[in-house]
């Protein structure tokens, strides 16, 4: 059975994260991603450490099962390459600073006279409209200004940055629902459109029960570490040899924690305990009883103490820890191929796991302009006409060489 997206032909135009991400899910789901690079360096991920055999590892697992064409867009021949793609693409995504698609020549106006029926998608740092529509935005200025950076860390802290690019992927993953949202209304009603989001207006969308609060009785929200700002316990706790999660915020679970796991059958009934809001607000003093007990014991121990009572809980791992834990080899989150110049490699494998085909790892990332060549001939150019524009520059290939040679992507 093909995949859901067999068959969908996507122009990528993006860049180093948001966008990348979000045409690896399509690309996942069977899209035929083309991703359009500058003949020059190519992606600026293509950049970052590590680089083996002269590949970024971070660019390779991001894009994986695309084909790479590299061009010189500044020359109108390779323009005119970019706009036949865009003219067969179902789908076109960029993510340059706003304004900037436009004095191409591949804006959504440009694309759409020759593609009436395209599903364009950009995103930006902060929307194409509005006082910030023409400010240049990164991540971590998106989590700085949606108010993210000053309700993470411990309480009395700096601000602090959440440990992932949070609001890039964001962006990419919104951007994900909106053309798969697009690419169902076109199916139905017969007709593509525009869409557009940013780092900031995803991010900001990641906040509910903050937004509730401040608009039910204006609070605003500050760092609070581990803790939940409804719920407690939960929170990490310190164990004797690290920490452990405790999820036991309900009147059940509170219940069984004390009486199965921490053995304080009492504690339910003390004044300061009595309710999940008497615990929130008594989460000082929650904190210093519970880890007086927890702290007697390592971490193992009251993970198992907690899955045999039925309260969630867990270890606090390092990155190391989980990538190796047999629980995500099981579930098949660390996904091995080969790559061409990389040679044997990892990337992350699929989070959504179906009944049917749904998405698939096929092929690794391509190489700067891999795809080139490929990518021509199928637009109609000529052998002399594909030669000349690798002569003249237009179109690129880092390595001419592999190029014959490696397997159709």
């Amino acid at each position: 059975m093909p995949l859901p997206l067999s068959g969908i032909r996507v122009l990528d135009l993006t860049n180093v994260l948001a966008g990348p991400y979000c045409t690896m899910v399509l690309a996942d789901m069977g899209a035929q991603v083309i991703k359009l690079e500058n003949a020059d360096k190519g992606d600026t991920s293509r950049q970052f450490e590590p680089q083996v055999n002269g590949e970024s590892y971070c660019f390779a697992v991001l894009n994986r099962n695309k084909k790479s064409i590299a061009l010189n867009l500044k020359d109108p021949q390779g323009l005119n390459v970019a706009l036949k793609l865009a003219a067969q693409a179902d789908i076109v995504l960029e993510n340059f600073r706003p304004g900037v698609v436009q004095r191409m020549g591949l804006g959504y106006e440009a694309i759409q006279a020759l593609n009436p029926g395209v599903i364009y998608a950009s995103m930006s740092g902060f929307g194409q409209t509005g006082p910030y529509g023409k400010k240049g935005g990164f991540d971590i200025i998106a989590q700085g200004m949606s108010g993210i950076m000053m309700m993470t860390g411990e309480p009395g802290g700096r601000p602090v940055k959440v440990g992932i690019a949070m609001n890039d992927i964001a962006s990419g993953v919104t951007a994900l629902s909106g053309i798969l949202g697009a690419f169902i209304g076109k199916l139905r009603f017969g007709q593509g459109q525009y869409l557009e989001t940013s780092l900031l207006e995803a991010g900001l969308a990641w906040t509910p029960w903050e937004f509730g609060a401040f608009f039910g009785s204006g609070e605003i929200p500050t760092p609070t570490g581990t803790r939940h700002r409804r719920s407690a316990p939960y929170q990490a706790y310190r164990s004797a040899d690290g920490y452990v999660t405790v999820g036991a915020g309900s009147g059940k679970l509170w219940l069984d924690f004390c009486e199965k796991v921490i053995a304080q059958p009492d504690w339910p009934s003390r004044p300061d305990y009595k309710t999940q809001a008497l615990r929130t607000r008594n989460a000082d003093a929650l904190e210093r009883d519970i880890e007086a007990i927890l702290m007697q014991h390592p971490t193992a121990y009251w993970v198992d103490k907690l899955d045999q009572a039925g309260v969630p809980g867990g270890p606090v791992f390092g990155y190391a820890q989980i990538l190796q834990d047999p629980h995500i080899a099981a579930r098949q989150m660390v996904h091995e191929l080969d790559h061409p110049i990389i040679g044997p490699m990892k990337t992350l494998g699929l989070p959504i796991k179906s009944s049917g085909d749904l998405n698939t790892i096929r092929t690794p990332a391509p190489w700067l302009g891999q795809h080139s060549r490929e990518v021509l001939q199928q637009l109609g150019y000529s052998e002399e006409q594909i030669q000349a524009l690798f002569a003249q520059g237009v179109a690129f290939d880092q390595h001419p060489d592999m190029a014959r040679s490696a397997s159709p992507a």
